[in-house]
């Protein structure tokens, strides 16, 4: 299979050429998540496969596009489906617009034909009732990251940014690059999310209300405000415990969701409502992904940024992802730090070795997560001395690298505290408990 030329414009249209294997109608759209592990354009995932021909017949663009009206003080939203449609039986492809709405999604599927394929990219929540109906309706549908698509334009060299511009550049990327359909979740693991994310807000909106509270009461001049945050924040909190039991309900109704909750609140640093926040983001992946997908997708990768001899940053993680999730991890960290001795460990030796406390909290985070995915996948139960078992190695052997590297006393930490003196209690909490109350005693004496 080759490409042929087609003009259109200014510029030139790569049309597929026929060949002997039947190939299916396509159509581009815009989605943003639920992205299948084995797509270049999941998050944290460079593109590979570059100028691949899509074996379709029918290719369609979609934008989808939001105009507000202001009248009378109220504002009113209207979202429309920008589409552009190529045909192999077409001389050119046609574009049409479409109300964002079931109606409009029902004329959507009838304009491109039953068999078509719709390539994605990401809209926020403007996306995601069209992919269900066109999924159900028979439809293939490719989810496209939005960066991939908007570099893939820039590649193309357009020079107006409209609707329109957009859905032709997700054509030609229909027609160029490899098509992977999309698998849509169940309705629980929806409904989950929902009720996860919305805890997420509550939660966040209870801490700023509380921030409020004592700002009001530090400045003390009317008393009535702050009666009315306490009583705010009783509310939030309130409606926080309705949210988590709606969600563990949802959890026990469906028997996937039940045994990876089960495995989740087993886990050293992991809760009750950290199970539920997790489920809220991990259950909607594609279980085939590896652990440096999810990494990826979580953000947590490495970045490193050279040029030549006179630029060369510190690596950083790229935080290309999902934030909730690295929200979520961070805390589970912080905890599995203190209260778990691998994650003590590894964590101890990572600072022993002259990385800061970020990167090592950092480290653990990935680490942690390189263990959740996996038990989830395999439904077996999550055991902290595999996951970190060479760090455990490595403290019980004589030539410790924490040993070894073990600062000197008088390396103060900026706290007015030695981290000799920090490494030993994060190693062994009792004995550095035990030094601790023997030097309260002498002092008192």
């Amino acid at each position: 299979m080759y490409l042929e030329g087609e003009t259109r414009g200014s510029r030139e249209i790569p049309k597929p050429r026929a060949c002997d294997e039947d190939r299916l109608p396509a159509l581009v759209t815009k989605a943003e998540e639920y992205l299948r592990p084995e797509s270049q354009h999941l998050q944290g995932r460079q593109v590979r496969v570059q100028g691949r021909e899509a074996r379709v017949l029918n290719n369609a663009g979609w934008r989808g596009n939001a105009t507000d009206q202001d009248a009378g003080g109220d504002r009113r939203e209207r979202e429309t489906l920008a589409v552009a449609r190529w045909r192999e039986n077409e001389d050119k492809g046609k574009a049409k617009e479409f109300e964002n709405d079931a109606g409009g999604h029902s004329e959507l599927v009838q304009w491109i034909g039953k068999g078509a394929r719709v390539c994605m990219e990401a809209t926020g929540v403007y996306h995601l009732q069209l992919a269900l109906k066109l999924v159900s309706a028979g439809i293939e549908v490719m989810v496209v990251n939005p960066r991939v698509a908007k570099d893939f334009g820039r590649a193309l060299s357009n020079r107006s940014k409209t609707d329109r511009v957009d859905a032709w550049s997700l054509l030609e990327y229909v027609q160029r690059m490899e098509f992977v359909p999309w698998k849509a979740p169940s309705a629980a693991v929806l409904e989950l999310r929902e009720l996860g994310r919305r805890l997420s807000e509550l939660i966040q909106a209870r801490a700023d209300e509380k921030n409020r509270l004592h700002a009001k009461k530090t400045a003390g001049i009317s008393a009535t405000v702050v009666k009315d945050v306490k009583a705010h924040i009783a509310q939030l909190e309130s409606r926080i415990k309705q949210i988590e039991k709606a969600a563990v309900a949802v959890v026990r109704g469906d028997a996937g969701l039940r045994e990876q909750f089960g495995i989740l609140t087993k886990i050293t640093g992991v809760g009750g409502r950290s199970a539920i926040l997790l489920l809220t983001e991990l259950a909607v992946l594609d279980p085939t992904m590896t652990v440096k997908q999810i990494v990826g997708h979580a953000g947590l990768d490495p970045r490193q940024y050279e040029s030549g001899s006179s630029v060369q940053k510190p690596p950083r993680i790229s935080k290309v992802g999902n934030a909730r999730l690295r929200r979520i991890l961070y805390m589970n960290a912080i905890t599995a730090i203190r209260h778990d001795r691998g994650a003590r460990l590894f964590f101890a030796q990572l600072v022993a070795r002259g990385k800061k406390r970020m990167q090592a909290i950092v480290a653990v985070m990935r680490k942690l997560l390189h263990g959740i995915w996996i038990v989830l996948q395999r439904r077996v139960p999550f055991d902290s001395s595999v996951l970190f078992a060479a760090s455990l190695a490595k403290a019980e052997s004589s030539d410790s690298a924490v040993a070894a590297d073990q600062p000197e006393p008088s390396q103060d930490h900026p706290k007015g505290r030695s981290e000799a003196e920090e490494l030993r209690q994060q190693l062994d909490p009792g004995s550095a408990q035990a030094t601790h109350s023997a030097k309260t005693t002498s002092k008192a004496a």
